[in-house]
């Protein structure tokens, strides 16, 4: 059944009351390693030519007060000096495969927030996997810019000419490719974002179904109360808006997917079914530039975890990153506990629009017998112990592409005392394919 009730004005706290029934528990099913390559941490872009001379420097903001000298400031939990000279290209927080060791991807908003991340360019990649030296080459790079005025709020480079888009603009998460153009899910509105292929914003689409306006404690329309008055009218958490989003098969509908639970205003608490965590799915309608009114749920296997990407592998099954907050091995303050990718069916959901989880794989069990990886392997038992693994999608009927992002500057996963590269890794999971 269509769960259409919050359009229809049934209460936040009635659709508490619906039931997940995951009937039968989703079965594990074994990866293995086939190839890994990798980007370093340190790797830099310059700023477009046209861009103000201001992004020839980056992470100025990210020490508290504005630094302008180049790397005086260092971080001895990663090793690394900031600010930087160019445009961190690391942070890719989502792919798509376009075959041939070929794979589009992007760099979120920069340096961790709206404040950290004005002097961040917005920008995705092209990139050509050379997996038998496991290297991994940037082949094109395009910045996101708004020269007509069509962003529907002030932005960092507003009087510029070009007006290319910043971190403190948009956090872009999620990319699909549509027509000559693509699509692009933004978690500060939560916002759809639509740009051409030289990065120029055609459309950008704030997510209001019925009644229910969706908006982040950073949306741009949001106003801080004065003390002591409550923040009305925000229900999408923080770093809680479309981190996954998918394409059906058919290229004509859009799967916009929250990180993190939704907000019940009535309830004052994070939006439950059944008494369990689970988070929303809607679509977005791309011949009618619309919202439709199917509400899916995806179920947390905890309150605290989140998603980190969403991809169709057919006409209704998907694939979707579930990941806990942990980061690290045993030698870290909170090391990585749960980090898998499931398989969900669009089709089959409980009668409230809940999915079932078919079947997963642990990425902190990934087989390596032949050593395939550099780093993390050990007894033939490959790790992907990273905190935020934003990017899976399919290769070919065999095999996964699966990457981190690495939080550039920030994340140690991999290794104490050395900042997380990019990497790449493609998994054989032929039989979890299969699972229906």
């Amino acid at each position: 059944m269509l769960r259409k009730a919050f359009i229809a004005g049934v209460s936040l706290a009635a659709l508490a009351s619906a039931a997940i029934a995951q009937d039968v528990a989703p079965k594990q099913f074994d990866a293995g390693l086939k190839a890994h390559a990798q980007l370093p941490a340190q790797s830099f872009i310059p700023a477009p030519a046209d861009a103000p001379a201001y992004f020839n420097l980056s992470g100025r903001f990210t020490n508290g007060p504005k630094t302008e000298a180049l790397y005086s400031v260092y971080d001895p939990k990663t090793g690394l000096s900031r600010p930087y000279a160019g445009q961190a290209i690391q942070g890719f927080s989502g792919i798509r495969s376009l075959g041939g060791d070929r794979f589009l991807v992007l760099t979120d908003n920069g340096f961790g927030s709206k404040l950290t991340s004005t002097d961040s360019l917005l920008m995705f990649h092209e990139l050509k996997l050379d997996w038998a030296n496991g290297r991994v080459g940037v082949t094109n790079t395009t910045f996101l810019k708004d020269p007509n005025g069509v962003v529907p709020f002030r932005i960092v480079n507003e009087a510029t000419k070009e007006r290319y888009l910043t971190g403190s603009d948009f956090d872009i998460e999620s990319i699909q490719p549509v027509g000559d153009t693509y699509w692009l899910g933004d978690e500060f509105g939560p916002w759809l974002i639509n740009v051409a292929a030289d990065g120029t914003v055609l459309k950008v689409v704030a997510t209001k179904i019925g009644d229910v306006d969706y908006k982040s404690p950073d949306n741009q329309t949001v106003v801080t109360p004065n003390p002591g008055t409550p923040l009305a009218g925000v229900n999408t958490q923080r770093s809680g808006g479309y981190e996954g989003m998918a394409q059906s098969a058919d290229g004509k509908t859009l799967y916009p997917l929250l990180e993190k639970t939704f907000f019940d205003e009535t309830a004052g608490a994070a939006e439950l079914v059944d008494g369990k965590p689970a988070i929303r799915m809607l679509e977005f309608h791309l011949d009618s530039n619309s919202w439709g009114e199917q509400l899916r749920y995806y179920p947390l296997e905890d309150a605290a975890n989140s998603i980190g990407d969403f991809n169709m592998i057919d006409d209704h099954r998907a694939l979707i990153i579930e990941r806990d907050q942990g980061s690290g091995g045993a030698w870290a303050d909170k090391p990585a506990k749960l980090k898998r990718i499931y398989l969900v069916d669009l089709n089959k959901t409980d009668a409230d629009g809940v999915l079932h989880k078919l079947a997963y794989i642990d990425l902190l069990a990934i087989k390596d017998p032949n050593g395939v990886a550099p780093r993390g392997t050990e007894s033939g038992v490959f790790t992907f112990p990273f905190e935020t693994i934003e990017d899976v999608d399919l290769v070919d009927p065999t095999t996964i592409v699966v990457a981190n992002d690495n939080n550039y500057p920030y994340s140690v996963g991999r290794q104490q005392g050395r900042a997380d590269d990019n990497e790449f890794m493609l998994l054989d999971v032929a039989d979890f394919l299969k699972a229906e």
